[in-house]
């Protein structure tokens, strides 16, 4: 196995990073904000106290309890493949790197709370008049902002595979 030296495990502090802003502004909120009353800071945006008991866009939140550990499992595996990923990911992939970092801190943050509390702690409330996004939290934010760099990822390596396969092409000509 690569070292931290040679690998994008370089990039663990920022997991790191993520998972103790994460736990400590979930912290806050539990303790200065009242469940499902919002606290209004900009005409878009508040801080409302929510527990999800299921995954994004509190899929499968309706359920008697068992996605509980669906989801712990899902995201423990997840967190595993991340950290083989990263290990295996040359350092010099930084964008790639950070974006696995990112995700896995993200992960890890709402893994916690879905084994100590059986839910997970939610309280930015994005909204427009009275069409509200699914609340979410910093956890949620570090995923989301990993896998659109994830995504920018691809479609740059796509489009560089396409140039080097053009002037390959105009060269074997």
């Amino acid at each position: 196995m690569p070292s931290i030296k040679t690998s994008a495990l370089v990039w663990v502090w920022l997991t790191v990073l993520v998972f103790v802003v994460d736990i400590a502004t979930k912290q806050v909120a539990e303790a200065w904000l009242i469940y499902g009353d919002p606290i209004y800071l900009l005409p878009v945006l508040d801080f409302t106290l929510l527990y999800n008991k299921g995954a994004a866009f509190s899929l499968l939140a309706d359920q008697p309890g068992w996605q509980r550990w669906f989801f712990t499992f899902i995201s423990a595996a997840v967190s595993v493949m991340l950290v083989v990923w990263m290990s295996r990911l040359p350092r010099h992939q930084r964008w790639l790197g950070i974006a696995l970092a990112l995700i896995l801190g993200g992960a890890l943050g709402n893994l916690f709370d879905r084994v100590l509390f059986g839910h997970v702690i939610d309280f930015i409330s994005v909204h427009w008049q009275n069409a509200y996004f699914p609340a979410f939290n910093i956890a949620d934010s570090a995923i989301t902002i990993g896998a659109i760099m994830m995504a920018i990822d691809v479609i740059r390596d796509s489009i560089n595979s396409n140039k080097s396969a053009a002037v390959a092409k105009t060269h074997g000509d």
